[in-house]
This record gives C-alpha cells, structure tokens and sequence, in this order.
C-alpha cells in the first residue's frame, strides 16, 4: 500500500528523488514530464463544466486540485512555482485543443512523453516512481520544478537533504550496471 499523498514537500521530492538520480533520466524528465502536462490540458480542455455563469474546462478544474495539493505540501516557494508552470502549460493546451485534431495532439504528446520517460529509466536502470505510488504522478511536475529550481541556486537545504537521504545524482555506467 502507498504512503500517504499528504506528505509534506520535502518527503515527496525525497521519494521520487530516490528513482531519479541519473542525470539523463533526469534531463529527459525536464521534456517528458512537461509533455505529458500538456496532453493532459489538451485532453481534457474539451470537456466543460458549466456552473451557471462561469464556464471552466476540465484542465483547469484539474489544474484548480492540483495547485490545492501543491500549496499544501508544506513548500509555499515550490508550490506556487509548480503551479504557475503547470498553468502556463494549460494555457498553451487550449489552441491545441480547439481544433479538431485536438484527440490527435493530445494522444501524440502524451506518448512523446512517456516515451522520454521511459528512456529516461533505461539509463536510470529503474522503474518509474509512480510504479510504486501512483502520487508520483503529482510529484514529477514538482520534481521538475524544484530542479529547475535548484540549478538556479534556490533551495539549497532541500537540496543538501535530499541528496543526504537519497545520494547525489551521477551517470550510471550503462556498461558495467550495477543491479
């Protein structure tokens, strides 16, 4: 059974840190977990909730949870940076989804995005995160985020711990792998 979904940023971040700790894997997060965001905006955009006069898409409504969740992770910073990214993704979703190829993009970008993902884990030499905990699917947006976030000098304790817990990132040696 998975932990909690309700624990605090830092553990978050440490858990799926733990499966991403290969460079590679990690670059090819910073496309692919973008990717997948914004199929999910396209995929979603058509569908409308209508609540009298106000008019919301299903991407926003799931952009609306989503920033409740990130807000609450106890990381106000990492929290409001992972959700003003993921609203700029669901802005650029809606021209895509206007047309009527919207189901082609949104299903072509989605799978352009595992499809990173997946490479990104063959140089990782592990499963996906969300594999083990479907919460995963909410952190690789934050992870994404926080280092982008990291690399720009912020958060350096919460860097220090999690590389304390979980290791420092490197490049694993595809030919001599060590299981």
């Amino acid at each position: 059974m998975a932990a909690s979904p309700f624990r605090p940023a830092l553990d978050l971040m440490v858990q799926y840190a733990s499966y991403h700790r290969d460079r590679r894997n990690i670059a090819t997060h910073f496309v692919g977990i973008p990717l997948i965001v914004l199929a999910i905006g396209v995929l979603l955009a058509p569908a409308q909730l209508i609540m009298g006069s106000v008019n919301l898409s299903a991407a926003w409504l799931l952009w609306l949870l989503s920033t409740a969740w990130y807000l609450t992770r106890g990381n106000l910073a990492l929290g409001l940076a992972t959700s003003a990214v993921n609203a700029v993704l669901m802005a650029l979703a809606e021209p895509l989804a206007a047309g009527n190829s919207w189901l082609a993009w949104g299903v072509s970008i989605f799978a352009a995005g595992w499809v990173l993902q997946f490479i990104g884990h063959y140089y990782e030499g592990k499963k996906p995160a969300f594999v083990d905990d479907l919460v995963g699917l909410l952190v690789g947006p934050m992870f994404v985020v926080g280092e982008a976030l990291f690399a720009l000098g912020w958060g350096r304790s919460m860097l220090a711990e999690i590389e304390r817990r979980v290791g420092p990132t490197h490049l694993r040696d595809l030919a001599h792998p060590i299981a």
